[in-house]
């Protein structure tokens, strides 16, 4: 498959399948807007991390149970940054608890890792009660599981002082995030650890989502140079995640040969210091999933503002919201209910129904207005927004009180609904009037 951003399109602006099943049926059968799943990419994008020891896939980026279960199947572990997500994890088929011996002599890995900056304390009872391996992101988390788990095992995620992503609200690193323990604090924090009695047997560091090859080289830099500070205790280190995908053309995935080639020379070089192996991890999310997903909407409205035409859909910020966060691209094509589609494309804007102007997904970053060349487009057609299968329904609302959309998952050619949509009694099913 090529490293570029992958022609989406039937022709020109128009696609009438997806994973081989006909997207007007699909959207009779189960309504949009719809999220669809093609498990066979998934697979495949599996299958491209096979060289590393554990490949721990970042479910936030797409957590419907079925998407859990099938990368468990394909031997993907998994990451969890909620009570919620952990139970999610065991929903799916996860165990708590890895092999007693890992594979070639390697430390065995934990099937679900907690990695976060604070416990809450849902989330700490669910560590405790489970038995969860933590990824801690803040000196304080030591104490606080120290106190219920003593001597517990722990990975520490450090912010290595620089980061790097597509919009600076997924940048990870450096001093205006966050995220992680600042690189200078870990002497005092491994001291806290010996007297919390906590072993030190992890190590992650993640700039952000989007970086290049080049940034996340400097990861493996700087991970070394904190491994070393750490010493032998440690048995598993993590490249984090941040792998890009191509969203439009000329974006290139980074080079995955080289970017393992770099991991594996600096785990080999900790292992010659450390006199034993070292489990070598990566952590995606969007990688896995983002290009087997999209979004199918319905044209509802067709008009003209000034020297502006909008397209208006059934599908809003509440149901993909990465354009109105972070000013992203999907690429974007037509489903028309015509036998014979238009040849000629025009510059349309993209919006959606809520009662708000940021409700476009044709924007840039500071919310600028920008259009995108279609086939002329009627009431009834469909639009279908592309490489939408990470942080697309998992940062879905209910804003103006839309209910969530459906999901499918096809696989080899059959369709299945591993989501049904949410019903207007089910907004408020936790919600009472109070008597009296």
């Amino acid at each position: 498959m090529s490293d570029t951003a992958p022609n989406t399109t039937e022709s020109a602006g128009i696609r009438r399948q997806f994973a081989g099943i006909d997207l007007q049926e699909l959207a009779k059968r189960h309504g949009t807007p719809l999220y669809a799943y093609d498990a066979s990419v998934i697979r495949q994008r599996c299958a491209d991390l096979c060289d590393w020891d554990t490949v721990r896939f970042a479910q936030k980026a797409c957590s419907n149970l079925a998407i859990l279960d099938l990368v468990r199947r394909e031997g993907v572990l998994v990451d969890a940054v909620s009570h919620g997500e952990i139970a999610r994890a065991l929903a799916a088929g996860y165990s708590t608890k890895g092999s007693s011996e890992g594979q070639d002599n390697l430390p065995a890995a934990d099937p679900i890792v907690y990695t976060a900056d604070i416990f809450d304390h849902e989330s700490l009872d669910a560590v405790v009660q489970h038995g969860i391996h933590v990824n801690c992101g803040s000196a304080d988390m030591l104490e606080q599981l120290a106190q219920r788990v003593p001597g517990a095992n722990v990975t520490l995620r450090v912010n290595p002082g620089f980061g790097h992503g597509h919009s600076q609200k997924t940048n990870t690193g450096g001093e205006g995030s966050k995220h992680g323990i600042w690189h200078e604090a870990i002497p005092d924090v491994l001291q806290r650890a010996e007297w919390a009695g906590l072993a030190v047997t992890g190590l992650h560091m993640h700039i952000g989502s989007g970086a290049d090859l080049n940034h996340l080289a400097a990861v493996a830099e700087s991970l070394e140079k904190t491994a070393r500070d750490i010493g032998r205790s440690l048995t598993t280190i993590s490249a984090g995640g941040g792998l890009p995908v191509p969203y439009q053309k000329g974006e290139h995935r980074a080079d995955l040969s080289e970017y393992f080639k770099l991991w594996d020379a600096t785990r080999k070089r900790l292992e010659d210091s450390f006199g034993h192996r070292i489990r070598l991890e990566i952590e995606p999310g969007r990688y896995l999933t983002a290009e087997a997903g999209i979004l199918v909407t319905e044209v509802r409205a067709v008009k003209r503002q000034g020297s502006k035409k909008y397209l208006l859909v059934d599908a809003g910020f509440h149901t993909l919201a990465r354009p109105v966060l972070y000013g992203s691209y999907h690429p974007m094509s037509l489903c028309p209910t015509s036998t014979t589609p238009p040849h000629e494309l025009e510059a349309v804007a993209i919006g959606g129904p809520l009662c708000e102007s940021g409700d476009i997904f044709t924007q840039e970053e500071g919310g600028f207005v920008s259009t995108r060349d279609l086939p002329p487009a009627r009431v009834g057609d469909l639009l279908v927004i592309e490489v939408a299968g990470a942080y697309g329904f998992v940062m879905a609302s209910n804003y103006n009180s839309k209910p969530f959309p459906a999901e499918v998952l096809i696989d080899d050619g059959t369709s299945r609904l591993v989501r049904a949509r949410q019903t207007a009694e089910e907004l408020f099913s936790g919600e009472s009037v109070p008597q009296g």
